[in-house]
């Protein structure tokens, strides 16, 4: 039995809270519930649970819109548990980031096969979630980012934005590839809302964000993470 894994519940069926709980902790789980996204999303943010059940149809925000939430800055596995059956939601959730989906009514052993077979996954991902850019390193699962050495203060939103840069470092991305992978097909042209963040995200990690030497623009397209140490060349400013 697993004694040092924490679940949390995200559901507004108190029946279903308790089913779950009683099942999960039966199993040697820690489980935490919540009956609302908001509290759900606060949940995950303070006890930073190794996989979240979600259900879709909360009452104050849509499981749907929760996932892309949470999904900016919490990158353990996320299994939907929901009444929603379409292939339309199944297809949605998957894409939005979800590593797996139950409708009820479900079989308790089977819930309890894909959660252990999520949380392996996420264990064997473990050690490459934690990289080195040049000076920077990011520990995605525990959501720590540092410079060197020193931790940056980085909101969920410039966290996530990093997070790409450096699992793609070298690499160009367009402008397109990192507006709809950060906040979705909706945004893909939303070129200067991009580059807001980034400014920030430079005052941040750059020595001086003025020159830039570590995110770089490439003109027209999109921008990379060069990964030297600092003071090696002169990156473009936008």
């Amino acid at each position: 039995m697993r004694t040092d894994e924490t679940i949390l519940v995200i559901d507004d069926e108190p029946q279903m809270r308790r089913l779950l709980g009683i099942t999960l902790e039966t199993q040697g789980y820690r489980v935490i519930t919540a009956l609302n996204g908001q509290l759900g999303a606060a949940a995950a943010a303070s006890h930073s649970p190794a996989l979240i059940l979600l259900d879709l149809g909360l009452p104050d925000i849509d499981g749907q819109d929760l996932l892309i939430s949470l999904r900016e800055w919490y990158f353990k596995p996320i299994i939907i548990l929901t009444v929603r059956s379409s292939e339309a939601e199944v297809i949605t959730a998957l894409d939005k980031g979800a590593n797996d989906y139950l409708t009820k009514p479900f079989r308790s052993g089977e819930l309890l096969a894909r959660i252990r077979a999520a949380l392996r996954s996420a264990d064997q991902k473990e050690e490459r979630l934690v990289i080195e850019a040049g000076p920077i390193l990011l520990n995605i699962p525990d959501h720590i980012a540092m410079k060197s050495g020193e931790i940056l203060r980085l909101t969920s939103t410039e966290f996530a934005l990093l997070s790409l840069f450096v699992r793609y470092q070298g690499r160009v991305l367009t402008h397109g590839f990192i507006l709809r992978e950060i906040w979705g097909t909706g945004y893909q042209e939303q070129t200067q809302y991009l580059r807001v963040f980034v400014a920030q995200l430079r005052k941040k990690i750059e020595d001086d964000p003025s020159r830039p030497q570590l995110l770089l623009t490439e003109s027209g397209i999109g921008y990379r993470l060069s990964g030297e140490h600092l003071g090696e060349g002169e990156g473009k400013r936008d």
